[in-house]
């Protein structure tokens, strides 16, 4: 007879799955403890990229006294490699190492790239704020090259990353494998800004030394607890001679029909869409709205909210079948509701609808997010996913860094146009020019629609639907 204790139990572990999204997204041959282990590749990205377009940002800029402009072109530095994360994934995705792996030599490749750009990093920066020093300009040159190498680093790791766990994770449970780790990327980034702010309260330069070299071993230590033993050892595959066609052939083959195109223009569309507010959506409730410091800082993490709750609502609905286009076309929609309450808001003056225009911001471009990489996901077939995620992942990050300089220039270009009154009398204020850009972005996401159009029309049998991908294995 079993024990009320037992039955309890047994109801307790019934139930679990249906309030946490993700504690079922294990497998037998991925258990849970492997895969939160594997995702720690997530939280050093989040790391760099917070370091980077956050804190150096505001530190560079103002307790370094280190030109606007010189900063801009610093951080933009790392989209150069943006580009080449296809060409990173074609490449992973026929690598021969002596013990037959493939994806783990590419993380920690990637991972030393982001090792050595922390290293140099704080002490070319404090000869890059010595403009009296007559070797400034080594200070210049060594910045430019730390930024790049973390850039490359950061890119290198994702893409790999996300290869290795698209390889590791069987088919129906792919979709909330991804949703995992983009949760953790999040957590790494606020995390990671709570963690820096707080330890540059009183800021020095030997604080930022520190935090710099911190975050260098920070991130070889969450790489190399993530990739430990994740990958078998073939010694098949390291005896077989794999030819590695050129790059070319295989992106011609794998763009063939024309779907994957379609995908990746949708893809950059939507990613402008969503993202030119970025670094407005905070001001516009400053000087529009006339909130204060704390309440539009709130902003950051009303959207990260949204975002977090679109990625536990895609991997629910994915994983019980659901189609990632629909999902990713439903994204846009929200999206653009999101922007009419944003612009809304300012001739309402209402800020509770300028809130709740924010968190459907992030719940729409989640929900893109997912249902686009989904689909990239869906088209890694013959062992192509290195290039499927790399291909999503150079148009995604390529898209977002323009947005981001589009977003803050066309602002400024719109307002100076009506302050001359170009726009005429009726279109004049200090909401103008951030309006103007939010309607720019309701644009990009109409196009956005259009270009899903003909995936969204395909017949239902032929979109890939999330449960049921099938992929094929390399040699």
């Amino acid at each position: 007879m079993s024990r009320p204790d037992d039955s309890l139990m047994a109801a307790f572990w019934a139930f679990l799955p249906k309030i946490l999204p993700f504690s079922d997204v294990a497998s037998p041959g991925l258990p849970l403890h492997r895969l939160l282990r594997l995702s720690l590749f997530q939280v050093s990205v989040g790391m760099a990229m917070v370091l980077l377009t956050g804190t150096l940002n505001r530190v560079m800029v103002v307790e370094l006294g280190v030109p606007t402009w010189l900063v801009a072109t610093m951080v933009a530095l790392p989209l150069t490699f943006a580009p080449l994360r296809a060409l990173i994934g074609h490449r992973s995705d026929y690598h021969r190492s002596a013990f037959g792996l493939r994806r783990i030599p590419y993380i920690w490749i990637g991972s030393m790239l982001q090792f050595g750009g922390f290293a140099i990093m704080p002490f070319a920066l404090l000869l890059l704020s010595d403009t009296d020093n007559s070797m400034n300009f080594m200070g210049q040159f060594g910045a430019a090259l730390a930024f790049l190498l973390v850039g490359a680093g950061l890119h290198t790791t994702q893409t790999a990353g996300l290869a290795l766990a698209t390889d590791l994770a069987p088919p129906d449970k792919r979709p909330r494998v991804v949703a995992l780790l983009y949760v953790t990327l999040l957590v790494g980034m606020g995390g990671s800004a709570l963690l820096f702010g707080e330890l540059l309260t009183n800021f020095s330069q030997q604080l930022l030394i520190q935090l710099i070299q911190g975050a260098a071993g920070a991130t070889l230590f969450f790489n190399v607890v993530a990739l430990w033993r994740q990958e078998a050892v073939d010694r098949a595959r390291a005896r077989a001679k794999i030819p590695r066609p050129p790059f070319v052939e295989t992106w011609r083959r794998f763009v063939e029909g024309g779907q994957a195109t379609r995908l990746l223009v949708a893809v950059g569309l939507g990613t402008m869409g969503f993202t030119m507010q970025d670094i407005l959506l905070e001001p516009y409730g400053g000087r529009v709205l006339g909130l204060s410091v704390s309440e539009t800082t709130t902003l950051t993490a009303i959207l990260a909210g949204g975002t977090l709750l679109a990625f536990m609502f895609s991997a629910r609905l994915l994983g019980r079948g659901g189609m990632p286009y629909r999902l990713a076309a439903s994204g846009v929609v929200v999206g653009l509701a999101a922007f009419v309450c944003v612009i809304a808001s300012a001739a309402l003056d209402q800020a509770w609808l300028y809130r709740l225009g924010a968190g459907l911001i992030g719940f729409g471009s989640g929900l893109f997010l997912i249902g686009t990489l989904t689909a990239a996901m869906g088209m890694a077939r013959g062992g192509h996913s290195g290039l499927a995620l790399g291909a999503w992942g150079a148009v995604q990050a390529t898209a977002m860094g323009l947005a981001v300089a589009l977003g803050g220039a066309l602002q400024d270009l719109f307002a100076m146009l009506a302050e001359r009154g170009v726009f005429g009398t009726w279109l004049s204020g200090p909401a103008v020019g951030y309006d103007l850009v939010y309607v720019l972005e309701i644009v990009l996401l109409l196009a956005t629609l259009v270009a899903l159009l003909p995936l969204l029309l395909r017949p239902a049998d032929d979109e890939p639907r999330a449960g049921r991908i099938e992929f094929d294995h390399m040699p």
